[in-house]
């Protein structure tokens, strides 16, 4: 069951104690925001792969239940491993949102899903596909830890990471 919208503004406000204890993390601003769902939030599965996109169109192709893809691509600006094919597919198998540290494409098709993506950037030049990469790992985006399991809550302020869900 995908966790209910949830200011971030707000989670940090009320929650001092747990942003001390580490329990709730802020990811550094770097991302860009895409998709109809600019608020979103669920469980985390992670993925890091680099460059590649195998791996993330057998997540997506699979029932969301409300969670989120956390991709870490390394980072990488030099090709896109999301595009609209597979958000299409996402939003339509119940993911809340997608999180990709690198880049996205098919931005103008991305936008009018109603999912949430954030990403890096946009990039014309398409992934490989050798279905290289690790599923269910930690992962280190935007300066912040990120396990499987995990709930994760964006929106326009940005994007928090909780080690359990937190209570509205």
């Amino acid at each position: 069951m995908a966790a209910l919208p949830l200011a971030t503004a707000e989670a940090c406000d009320a929650n001092p104690h747990l942003i001390s204890s580490g329990d709730l993390r802020a990811l550094q601003p770097i991302f860009q925001i895409y998709g109809r769902r600019q608020v979103f939030s669920g469980q985390i599965v992670t993925l890091k792969v680099f460059e590649d996109n195998v791996l993330i169109r057998e997540f997506l192709e699979e029932r969301g239940n409300g969670r989120v893809l956390v991709v870490d691509g390394g980072g990488s600006m030099r090709c896109a491993i999301l595009g609209g094919n597979p958000v299409q597919q996402a939003q339509n198998n119940g993911w809340a949102g997608i999180v990709i540290n690198g880049c996205i494409r098919d931005v103008d098709e991305i936008n009018g899903c109603d999912i949430g993506v954030r990403a890096l950037a946009s990039h014309p030049m398409k992934a490989y596909k050798k279905g290289i990469g690790e599923k269910h790992v930690p992962v280190n985006i935007a300066g912040t830890r990120i396990s499987d399991g995990e709930w994760l809550y964006a929106d326009t302020d940005g994007i928090l990471v909780s080690q359990s869900e937190l209570s509205i």
